[in-house]
């Protein structure tokens, strides 16, 4: 029986969850998600628990924050003034918006918090600092081509 190795392409099914149970994202309803085992595309936790699965097996694996998406950056959270933001951008706790960085790369940023003088926005991934647990069932394998 094949089973994953690293550059092996692979399509897995998956949902993934919080802690507390609260699921953040599941391919349930679409495609399996395709990508090459090893490769990065996908965070290092759920790429490390592939290797030595065979087609059809499921899993449960936990990946701590540090193999997902990694601990909170206070470095990437800032209080920008309110009046460099145009009035047309809405501004409630929540919203995403996508800012270009003064190098030119487009982000997408949370706003966390504001006050009369600022609004504080933050970069961090919103799972950053999150432990998760994905269930996963591999769909398909195909061998890296040697």
């Amino acid at each position: 029986m094949t089973e994953v190795k690293s550059g092996d392409t692979v399509g897995i099914h998956y949902t993934g969850t919080l802690l507390n149970g609260t699921k953040f994202d599941s391919s349930e309803g679409r495609d399996p998600l395709q990508f090459v085992v090893g490769s990065g595309q996908v965070i290092p936790g759920l790429d490390a628990a592939l290797p030595g699965m065979a087609l059809g097996e499921k899993k449960t694996v936990k990946v701590p924050c540090a193999d997902a998406y990694g601990p909170i950056n206070p470095q990437m959270r800032q209080a920008v003034p309110r009046e460099g933001i145009p009035d047309d951008v809405p501004l409630d706790i929540g919203t995403l918006l996508n800012v270009e960085t003064p190098e030119g790369q487009a982000m997408q940023v949370m706003i966390v918090a504001t006050d009369e003088a600022t609004v504080t926005i933050d970069a961090n991934h919103p799972l950053a600092g999150q432990d998760l647990t994905f269930d996963i069932e591999v769909m398909s394998i195909s061998e890296a081509q040697s």
